[in-house]
């Protein structure tokens, strides 16, 4: 089925004899290319590249309208790489050169903007173009202009050819497939492809909120926005009344009940979503990671947010305190589950990742386990799909620790959300899950929760 483009906030371009850095939405495309080529080639996190203070430094001199349409096309690109590439190299008679490394991301940008923005064609042609021209002395800009033009002829039919699990690498695949069956795999597959909504946290009257803000509230007492913007413009920001989180993201911290006046320790904390709801619930908070420069983030969004916690920079998997009323670990991981939010995950993540992730993970969990008193509770937490950082885990965490005991997740306890909870009792949701008529208003990130209990 041919899908609609979405809009992009694409200025018209002029037809010139500018140079290439005076043409309106050239400067953009061109931090766009840069950005494909520190994230497929250097393994760069996106947001990291798209950052305004420590990213790509040409990124500074942009608008803030043209950041957004910096991080629509890389995004647009990155989900839908597979595909993309799979039709510029059968249009490549002779392939790709490997002495441009702009020309790839040019005509990505290209194709993408033809294919699933709603980009005038022929801007999105004549800009590609432009940057094809920096290359090589402009060698390859009759390429560039024959490929991307092809493709705006034939859209609809290459748009029928390239559905499916194109846009996810078969090793990734394929192991969903073995895990959750073929039909549940070709689901996370095209959630994968659709650009989130945009998930807030409130600390009280998430009903007022969501009608104040133009969204709905979910049985979980999350905000859900569809359209996305600059939420430090959004009322309630400036005040502390929310902060972003994703739905699924939200709900470990809920397997822990109620914790006003108890002690907790949130292992691995920052960002500092799930210790900004422990905050806002009461508990005592001992917020430990590594990371001093996350921390310092952390630290910054609960003095916006009125919360305090104790933060301390230390390695979870070596941190010795008193034991606490409840543990939360949100582990490191794959973070196969936040493909949605961060679509580079797809083409950087390699299947031998997982053996040293999954080794400081039994570390960070047996720590956890003496940083838990008797009758106390410990919530761990993956945002992975792959049950070796989940399910197995769990099994193996208990097999080597006697003296915890799995409690089964209640419905109740998620807003009713039963078809996240596993025949096991345990937490897991999937980027499929939270479906909705209106597709930018479904989903949810890709989450694992066990709860635990320390025997007396």
């Amino acid at each position: 089925m041919v899908k609609a483009r979405q809009r992009a906030p694409q200025p018209k371009t002029q037809k010139s004899v500018q140079p290439p850095a005076e043409v309106q939405g050239f400067a953009a495309r061109k931090v766009a290319a840069e950005a494909l080529v520190a994230v497929l080639k250097n393994r760069r996190p996106l947001d990291e590249t798209l950052d305004s203070a420590h990213g790509l430094s040409d990124i500074r001199d942009l608008t803030d309208r043209d950041r957004a349409l910096v991080r629509m096309l890389t995004a647009t690109v990155l989900r839908r790489l597979g595909s993309l590439r799979a039709i510029i190299n059968a249009l490549a008679e002779r392939g790709l050169p490997k002495d441009a490394p702009l020309l790839e991301p040019a005509l990505l940008l290209g194709a993408a903007q033809i294919l699933f923005l709603d980009v005038p064609d022929h801007a999105a042609v004549d800009l590609s173009v432009r940057l094809a021209s920096l290359e090589r002395g402009g060698r390859y800009k009759n390429m560039t202009n024959a490929i991307l033009r092809r493709i705006a002829r034939d859209r609809d039919s290459l748009l029928q050819q390239y559905e499916g699990e194109a846009d996810t690498p078969p090793w990734m695949f394929e192991r969903w497939q073995k895990h959750y069956g073929n039909e549940t795999a070709h689901a996370i597959a095209a959630a994968h492809r659709l650009e989130p909504p945009l998930d807030l946290s409130v600390k009280s009257d998430a009903a007022a909120w969501a009608e104040k803000l133009g969204g709905k509230m979910l049985p979980n007492g999350t905000v859900r926005l569809s359209s996305g913007g600059h939420v430090v413009e959004f009322p309630g920001y400036e005040e502390g009344e929310w902060w972003v989180q994703d739905a699924a993201a939200s709900l470990p911290v809920r397997l822990l009940g109620n914790v006003k006046d108890l002690r907790v320790a949130d292992l691995c904390a920052a960002p500092g979503g799930k210790t900004a709801q422990l905050a806002a619930m009461g508990a005592k908070v001992t917020a430990v990671d590594r990371s001093e420069n996350r921390l310092k983030r952390l630290q910054a969004n609960l003095e916006r947010l009125h919360l305090s916690a104790k933060v301390i920079t230390a390695n979870a998997a070596e941190w010795k305190s008193e034991p606490f009323d409840a543990v939360l670990l949100d582990a490191p991981c794959s973070a196969t589950g936040t493909i949605r939010r961060h679509p580079e995950i797809l083409w950087q993540k390699r299947p031998d990742d997982l053996s040293a992730l999954i080794t400081l993970q039994e570390r960070l969990l047996d720590n956890a386990a003496i940083l838990t008193k008797p009758e106390g509770l410990l919530v761990y937490a993956t945002c992975s799909l792959e049950p070796e950082e989940s399910e197995q885990q769990i099994e193996k965490f208990l097999s080597r620790n006697l003296d915890f005991v799995r409690i089964p997740v209640r419905v109740d306890e998620i807003g009713g959300f039963e078809s996240l909870v596993s025949p096991q009792g345990d937490l897991r949701t999937l980027p499929c899950h939270l479906p909705n008529p209106e597709p930018r208003m479904s989903g949810c990130d890709g989450f694992f929760s066990s709860r635990l209990q320390r025997l007396p």
